[in-house]
């Protein structure tokens, strides 16, 4: 069982905003199409938590686009969840808010609470941050060793083109 727990915890973040149902978030997706890179950010109420300490941990968030209601369900251990940002808290009683699937307008609405904002928001994981400082270096220290190899390979052809214009002027000279 242990080598089980093990292999979740290699797949955990180290450390993951605090989000309960009621809040309004910010998720910051990166979204992969073909070969470039983007984050899209989907701004909604979370509706639903479920597996808060497990390496699954998944929130759905709900939003109104365009007059239809979308919902989106998010691993927060998931590498492709850069960040999350809780920008309200609001008082609710339950886990599971899918009676608000039915209201809108103004029936709609959550009381707010306050909340310390940053301090909820500030999470850093030093893992990552340590190894994504690695993973920099090591491409710095790539492109230095191509520069180095072009610089080599350039060096190595003024030689040859040297070589070849000392021929044309001694074959001339004669």
């Amino acid at each position: 069982m242990s080598y089980i727990s093990d292999l979740e915890a290699s797949f955990k973040k180290g450390a993951v905003v605090d989000v309960r149902s009621g809040d309004t978030v910010k998720v910051h997706q990166k979204i992969k199409e073909g070969a470039k890179e983007r984050v899209q950010i989907f701004q909604g109420l979370v509706i639903r938590t479920d597996r808060t300490n497990s390496h699954t941990n998944r929130i759905t968030v709900r939003r109104i686009a365009s007059g239809i209601g979308v919902e989106k369900s998010f691993l927060l251990h998931s590498p492709l969840v850069l960040k999350v940002e809780v920008t309200k808290r609001s008082k609710v009683r339950r886990n599971n808010l899918s009676y608000m699937r039915e209201l809108t307008g103004k029936s709609a609405r959550l009381t707010g609470v306050d909340f310390d904002r940053q301090a909820v928001n500030d999470v850093r994981d030093l893992e990552a941050e340590k190894a994504e400082e690695e993973a920099k270096a090591a491409l710095a220290a790539e492109a230095e060793a191509k520069a180095a190899e072009k610089a080599a390979e350039e060096a190595e052809l003024e030689a040859k083109a040297a070589a070849v214009k000392a021929a044309h002027e001694a074959a001339s000279a004669e």
